[in-house]
């Protein structure tokens, strides 16, 4: 199946079936996809927190509750919740260990490719810290990218997704300790197979017409 027809396939699945698991080598690829996402100036400004126990997903629904109350069994009935999380800042210690794998990944043969790109992906968070949103709306532009690739992944997989921005993030935060890691809870992800409740999956598909969406030049 091409990637196009998997987005017309693929759709946001609003009930889980808790019984269904995720095997290792489709957690196995669901890490993939997230640590190979692409980001700016190869800054990988982010975490990813990976749920799979109901101990681990209770931590995550902590951010379940009042006005996001309809969220919790989504949590909690998925094979695995991702907490997608940005950094809200990358200083030079952190920028230096991009740097060394970069290198010890063969990407930067030469001393002047090396003082090239860290000079360059220096100059980015510097120039986002001195905005008045700092590197945190930055970074958190770099995880939704994560987030489209883990979406069109799981497709492909046959696992069903869910990505989840109703939830109070600040609870989240502080159940897994974030704010002592740099990080900042930005979007949730919960994966695994539709239920017979899932209202959605008998549900056409709704996108408006390309030309209201996309000019071509």
């Amino acid at each position: 199946m091409s990637i196009a027809d998997l987005t017309y396939q693929r759709k946001t699945t609003k009930a889980f079936d808790p019984t269904f698991q995720l095997t290792d080598a489709q957690l196995a690829d669901i890490c993939a996809l997230l640590q190979m996402s692409p980001s700016s100036t190869n800054a990988q400004p982010w975490h990813f927190f990976v749920a799979t126990s109901d101990a681990g997903k209770r931590s995550v629904a902590a951010g379940a509750s009042g006005d996001f109350g309809y969220n919790e069994p989504k949590i909690m009935n998925a094979a695995a919740v991702v907490v997608m999380c940005a950094r809200d800042h990358m200083d030079d210690t952190y920028l230096r260990s991009v740097l060394a794998q970069e290198v010890s990944d063969g990407r930067l043969p030469t001393e002047e490719a090396q003082a090239n790109q860290h000079k360059v992906r220096s100059g980015y968070v510097q120039k986002h810290a001195q905005q008045a949103e700092g590197v945190l709306q930055w970074a958190s532009k770099q995880v939704y990218i994560a987030l489209g690739f883990v979406l069109l992944g799981a497709a492909q997989m046959g696992i069903d997704a869910c990505p989840i921005e109703g939830f109070d993030a600040a609870a989240v935060d502080q159940a897994l300790g974030l704010k002592a890691k740099g990080l900042r809870s930005q979007v949730l992800v919960a994966l695994g197979r539709s239920s017979s409740q899932d209202f959605n999956a008998a549900l056409p598909k709704s996108r408006l017409a390309q030309s209201e969406v996309i000019t071509v030049l």
